[in-house]
């Protein structure tokens, strides 16, 4: 079995390189500065992180989003808890309010729909987020991940929706050694991800493998090129988990790019 892990990175320089993108991104659209869905995880904690570096406290306003009828109680302590470090002006909403009205007003909602409703709930932030930007002239600040992105593992016009992306091509792994390098509360850098959007959610328990298998499979695939067989043989990761991640890839290519078009015009 050969070595599959990820290179090694230089994190000073990631954290510089991202500052100067996300100041470069801020001035050109000509907003004063970033508004984020502050959750308590790992990824948004990071963004978050890395904003306040690029653009100082005063410009990066966080958002605290809650679903209190689903949402784990220590996640948003540890979102105000930085809030508290950054000094941050914040707001807190609990969407549950929102959240409960749609139902209400949905001739067809459905209490057993897991994933419409984990969905409703992330683009009901997704909203909330540009109001806020629009009122203030902010820009919206992604949080996710290369390894997010690349599985299709967001809402598409949810967590999906946002303005630009500073960690997006960082894969999971590489974010918690970040948040290590940035100094970031242990609870926080050690937390499993979870999108929070469904009761005892965790992000590895529904894509059936670990983030250090997950990213592994991500590398040789997408950045190597390596086949499925390949990468079984390197890794030594069962074929179920490999062809899985793969399959997921592949059905959520929809997720990375713009709505198609149907071209009619040049043939007039």
């Amino acid at each position: 079995m050969s070595d599959a892990r990820l290179p090694e990175l230089d994190y000073d320089r990631v954290i510089s390189e991202i500052a100067d993108f996300i100041v470069r991104i801020v001035a050109d659209a000509g907003c004063r500065g970033v508004v984020i869905g502050l959750s308590g995880g790992l990824d948004s904690s990071v963004t978050c992180a890395l904003a306040v570096k690029a653009l100082g406290g005063d410009r990066v306003t966080a958002l605290i989003m809650p679903d209190s009828s689903v949402t784990p109680p220590g996640d948003v302590e540890d979102a105000k808890k930085l809030v508290e470090i950054f000094g941050l002006e914040s707001h807190f909403v609990d969407i549950k309010t929102p959240y409960d009205a749609f139902a209400k007003a949905l001739p067809f909602y459905d209490e057993a729909a897991n994933i419409a409703n984990a969905n409703l709930r992330a683009r009901l932030r997704m909203i909330t987020l540009y109001y806020y930007a629009n009122l203030k002239n902010l820009l919206v600040c992604g949080t996710g991940d290369r390894s997010e992105l690349l599985l299709g593992y967001f809402t598409k016009y949810g967590d999906g929706g946002v303005d630009f992306l500073p960690i997006g091509d960082l894969y999971k792994t590489q974010v918690r050694q970040l948040a290590r390098k940035l100094g970031l509360p242990k609870v926080i850098v050690e937390k499993p991800s979870s999108p929070a959007l469904l009761p005892g959610q965790t992000a590895e328990g529904e894509l059936g493998a670990s983030y250090e298998e997950i990213d592994q499979v991500l590398y040789l695939y997408v950045d190597l090129g390596k086949s499925a067989e390949e990468i079984i043989r390197e890794t030594g990761i069962p074929e179920n988990k490999v062809q899985a991640i793969i399959r997921r890839i592949q059905l959520n290519e929809h997720k990375r790019k713009m709505p198609p078009i149907a071209k009619i015009s040049k043939k007039y």
